[in-house]
């Protein structure tokens, strides 16, 4: 889900090109579409936008025609600098990375429980969720809503004895359209070099999965930051609150 663009197509065109059937999912399809003509065999295709209410059953048809589906990956997700709070940016950014989020992962948990509760859900939060950030208050707010919320699936299935594990992929800065072009941002990563590491962790299911490892430690630092330090000290938040572009391009 969120195949068009960045990791999202990153994921796509690796598992396509080892033979593994995928449905691919985006509000655009042009890159959907060449990567069905790439690889026929392999590549289905749904326009979906997971902030309408027919996404569930948009999803529901593109898994009959790939024959069903053993791995839900969430990759789709929009991030906008508002340090202004523009409300209608706030609650676009909330409508996509949390109600979306929610409206896509419930679907593909209760298709996994319907059909005997067996199958894994990865989905791609990120390193922002660790903590509130001034400039993009809404993006990392809704980053740890996606963390809890699987948590909470976690525990729903484990109450229910279903047999469905969880990855939690968590990024730091990656190279996609989400980033200002021309701009660098510290320890900024290609998709190139995420895509491998993330399929690593799916295929190992790992819980929880930092990326990469000088991430890893930035965040085991933010969380002992007590809340007073984090808010009047901006500096400690200085790797997380590089600006995004004021649009709404997916992170893909």
């Amino acid at each position: 889900m969120g195949a068009s663009s960045g990791i999202g197509l990153g994921l796509a065109e690796a598992l396509a090109s080892r033979g593994v059937a995928v449905g691919l999912a985006a509000r655009h399809t042009k890159k959907l579409l060449d990567l069905q003509a790439r690889f026929p065999d392999c590549v289905a295709y749904e326009r979906i936008d997971i902030t309408h209410q027919n996404a569930p059953e948009l999803l529901s048809k593109l898994i009959e025609s790939t024959g069903g589906m053993d791995i839900y990956i969430h990759a789709s997700g929009i991030g906008m600098d508002n340090a202004e709070l523009d409300p209608q940016k706030e609650a676009d950014v909330v409508n996509t990375n949390a109600t979306g989020f929610a409206r896509m992962l419930s679907a593909a948990y209760r298709y996994f429980r319907e059909r005997g509760g067996k199958g894994q859900i990865a989905a791609i939060t990120s390193v922002a969720g660790t903590n509130g950030i001034g400039c993009l208050a809404a993006y990392s707010a809704s980053k740890a809503f996606g963390q809890k919320y699987l948590v909470a699936l976690e525990q729903l299935a484990h109450l229910e004895n279903t047999d469905v594990s969880f990855t939690d992929i968590r990024p730091g800065w990656v190279d996609t359209p989400l980033l200002l072009q021309n701009h660098k941002y510290p320890m900024e990563m290609s998709v190139d070099y995420v895509v491998p590491r993330i399929i690593r962790a799916i295929a190992r299911k790992r819980r929880v999965e930092v990326i990469d490892w000088r991430w890893d430690i930035v965040v085991a630092l933010w969380r002992c930051i007590p809340n007073a330090l984090w808010v009047s000290a901006g500096t400690f938040a200085a790797l997380a609150s590089a600006p995004l572009p004021s649009g709404d391009d997916e992170k893909l």
